[in-house]
């Protein structure tokens, strides 16, 4: 299956009346074949409708949710590459859902993890399985190229007005997503102790949003790196509009050129785009550019055993991407000295983010559907339902880490100074 741990995908269109009339009686060997697969992935309750509209049932469970094949040719790609075929298939149509997309993401997930339990030994590759591309400075532009240009039209339809396209933080459960994304930025800054006239670096800083917020709110000059040409345009576009060009600077180049001094280091939802083969090269970075009395954040995805990414995504979605576990998120701060001050798990607010994404996705389906075809917006509701899902599940986390130079003692004696003003979003 599909998994998250994650344009069009390149595969045709679904089939038409001859390609269901052509499939073939369903034999022996098919039901065997299938009950073989769902046995290997934990045996989810789930029902298969197979092209003949004869049904595989789990035996003695209730099924609420399925999925409906269309040929023996589909149900043999997913016996040999489930992974991988799992969401080429569904984004061609060729595999459809019944109970809801998101429950079934959860009741497959939720088997495989009951298999996962069993395993205490963290693998040491995972970063670099199913991985078509690495994140050197060739191959990261490409890998962020890939996710990112393909139109600030279409993420505008279904992000927050500030384009924030990492986790909200919801203080009030019914907080709107613009709300919730403003308070995340709050949160970001009060938790960096940011003052008027400090100079800030931000790495990967998406369409802007933070560093405009950072500027504007609370004084502070801003220089925010990106390799990402339509975000850059659009964050230049905007700092213009809104007066801020004088206190913000919008580069267009890797992390790794980051050069001069600062009294905070911020990064969210870049680390995801790294990889711990590159973490010391980015605790070089931080080390050289935090000032003494420097504080730092960084903002991530990241999973509790060390797990490889599911390469359906790596292909078609987020090549180069991989959520670290907190042990391999060290290897940024450990070689520098750098303490850890602050250890914040928002899993939770990621999923309801999701849950306000998914929707506006959804609400907008025609709008998107003039700028790219089918497939595509199949794949992209199945990213968005799976990321929700294993963030629903556990699967995945969502870590913000604090750290200082080991005698930086201009450190909170309490923890007060996070706390969410009355009213404040």
């Amino acid at each position: 299956m599909h998994e998250i741990r994650g344009n069009s995908c390149g595969v045709p269109i679904a089939m038409g009346a001859r390609g269901l009339a052509t499939a073939g009686r369903v034999t022996g060997l098919d039901k065997w074949l299938m009950r073989k697969f769902l046995q290997s992935i934990g045996s989810p309750p789930l029902r298969v409708v197979l092209w003949d509209g004869s049904e595989i049932l789990p035996p003695g469970a209730s099924a609420p949710v399925g999925m409906r094949l269309r040929n023996r040719s589909t149900l043999m790609r997913l016996v040999t590459r489930p992974f991988l075929n799992f969401g080429d298939d569904y984004s061609a149509g060729r595999i459809e859902i019944e109970g809801g997309l998101v429950a079934f993401l959860e009741t497959i997930y939720g088997a495989m993890a009951g298999q996962r339990q069993s395993r205490s030994e963290p693998d040491k590759d995972a970063h670099r399985r199913n991985q078509p591309r690495r994140n050197n400075l060739k191959d990261a532009r490409l890998n962020i190229h890939h996710h990112y240009d393909i139109g600030n039209a279409f993420y505008r339809l279904w992000l927050d007005r500030e384009m924030l396209y990492t986790c909200a933080y919801f203080a009030e459960p019914n907080a709107s997503l613009e709300e919730a994304q403003l308070a995340k930025m709050d949160l970001v800054c009060r938790k960096l102790r940011l003052q008027a006239g400090q100079q800030v670096v931000e790495a990967g800083c998406g369409w802007g949003g933070l560093a405009r917020h950072m500027a504007r709110h609370y004084g502070v000059k801003v220089r925010a790196f990106n390799i990402s040409t339509e975000q850059i345009a659009y964050a230049r576009q905007r700092a213009k509009a809104e007066g801020l060009a004088g206190q913000l600077e919008y580069i267009e180049d890797d992390y790794r050129n980051i050069a001069g001094k600062y009294d905070a280091f911020v990064s969210i939802g870049m680390l995801e785009h790294v990889g711990p083969d590159h973490y010391r090269e980015l605790g070089q970075v931080i080390d050289r550019s935090l000032t003494a009395n420097g504080l730092g954040l960084i903002h991530t995805i990241g999973q509790n055993l060390a797990e490889p990414m599911g390469p359906w995504l790596l292909k078609r979605i987020f090549p180069g991407s991989y959520p670290p576990t907190l042990r391999e998120m060290m290897a940024i701060f450990e070689p520098f000295g750098f303490s850890v001050l602050d250890v914040e798990n928002l899993r939770l607010h990621y999923a309801k983010t999701l849950e306000h994404w998914l929707e506006r996705f959804e609400n907008n389906r025609e709008q998107v559907s003039m700028m790219f075809d089918a497939a595509f917006i199949r794949a992209w509701r199945l990213y968005l339902s799976g990321s929700l899902a294993n963030f629903r599940l556990g699967n995945l986390q969502l870590f913000q880490v604090v750290f200082a130079r080991p005698n930086n003692n201009r450190v909170p004696w309490t923890r007060a100074h996070l706390t969410l003003p009355t009213g404040k979003c």
